[in-house]
């Protein structure tokens, strides 16, 4: 995927150490984001800063659009102050994510990183605030387990032992979440959206732990194999 076809993220934080730390982790899951800080003040208080903000906005922005989330109520104030300021074209693939930061900021980037569009990118973010779209109910009936003519199929899943050190942990959960998204169908991870980076990683499997790839999709053999596959692997870890 081009570059200029991934959305963009930025953190603004009160913190300069703060943002930082936050791009830091979620480039581990996200390596080709374009993730942009805009912490502290101009002179590295405490605070935040309009100017920051929009160099930030405009290096984050490829051309697809950008995420923005914040820390606190202020610095939500002034990103919006920020976007005030943007040209007409830009503003509007600019979004500011009702969302925690750090989980925000990963979920965020983990579907950017998967080539989810802007509104995409949004809900991913805002879903790690439990505010999100990813219930089952939300879930178009053709990938949430229904045939086409409207029935549910036959259950089709495969029973994995994690191998890896990192078990489903942070860049191991990640790839798999990638993987998963490339895939209309939905998948399960223990009864879990596969698609969902926070939940599966709530799930805390570690090496040793079974987990159960499934489907009701009758279309979702493929999904459902490259999966295993993928964490019978080992995640590239060995």
């Amino acid at each position: 995927m081009a570059d200029g076809d991934r959305i963009g993220i930025v953190v603004v934080s009160h913190s300069e150490k703060l943002a930082a730390g936050v791009i830091e982790l979620a480039h581990q899951m996200a390596p080709n984001v374009r993730i942009e800080p805009a912490g502290g003040t101009d002179d590295g208080r405490i605070g935040t800063s309009f100017e920051r903000v929009t160099t930030a906005i405009g290096a984050a922005d490829a051309g697809a659009g950008v995420v923005v989330l914040c820390d606190l109520g202020s610095a939500i104030l002034t990103a919006e102050t920020a976007m005030d300021f943007l040209d007409d074209d830009v503003r509007q693939r600019v979004r500011i994510a009702d969302a925690p930061l750090v989980e925000g900021t990963v979920a965020a980037s983990v579907a950017a990183e998967s080539g989810d569009p802007l509104e995409g990118v949004v809900r991913a973010a805002e879903s790690a605030g439990g505010g999100g779209t990813a219930d089952l109910a939300d879930v178009p009936a053709e990938s949430a387990g229904a045939s086409d003519d409207g029935s549910s199929g036959e259950p089709i899943s495969r029973r994995i032992t994690l191998t890896n050190s990192d078990g489903l942990h942070a860049r191991p959960a990640a790839e798999l979440v990638k993987l998963a998204s490339t895939f209309p169908q939905r998948v399960t991870v223990n009864g879990i959206d596969a698609k969902s980076l926070l939940a599966i990683m709530a799930l805390g499997l570690v090496k040793g732990d079974e987990v159960e790839i499934a489907t009701e999709d009758p279309a979702g053999a493929h999904a459902v194999e490259a999966l295993a596959e993928l964490a019978a692997s080992g995640f590239g870890e060995h």
